[in-house]
């Protein structure tokens, strides 16, 4: 009887937070790997189409990986010529990443699949509640950066 009576805590923001994280990761996976390329690979490509001529630790930061494995991502994206490096022409031991026509196109070709993905996260929630959403989620970010 003392079950019943007992109200259990709804899952944490964190917790819930993974758990959305987790499965659009999941379903990105799905969407690109025909392409031959990951969700992590994906996303350091969207974020080089938003800020060409990155450093490794710049780039490694903004998609989410730790600098060791952004080696590894970056090689492999080279070598599919989806990015290139070059000398940072302020900084000649630095290199800069760079997207190339081949990364473009290929963003451009995954462009609307991935925004019907967007969609069906939010599909039941009305405009207004996906713009608070987004809001939510760049106030929590800056939280914590």
């Amino acid at each position: 009887m003392l079950d019943a009576q007992v109200t259990k805590a709804p899952p944490s923001l964190l917790y819930m937070v993974k758990q959305v994280e987790l499965v659009v990761r999941s379903h990105l996976d799905d969407l690109v790997r025909p392409s031959g390329i990951t969700a992590l690979q994906y996303t350091a490509l969207t974020v080089l189409e938003r800020h060409d001529g990155l450093s490794a630790a710049q780039l490694a930061r903004d998609s989410f990986v730790t600098a060791q494995s952004i080696a590894d991502l970056v090689r492999s994206l080279e070598g599919r010529g989806l990015v290139r490096r070059e000398r940072n022409p302020r900084n000649r031991r630095e290199l800069l990443i760079l997207l190339t026509d081949a990364g473009r196109e290929l963003l451009s070709q995954y462009a609307g699949p991935v925004r019907e993905l967007e969609e069906r996260m939010v599909r039941d929630l009305t405009a207004h509640q996906t713009e608070q959403f987004r809001q939510a989620l760049i106030k929590a970010w800056h939280a914590l950066s």
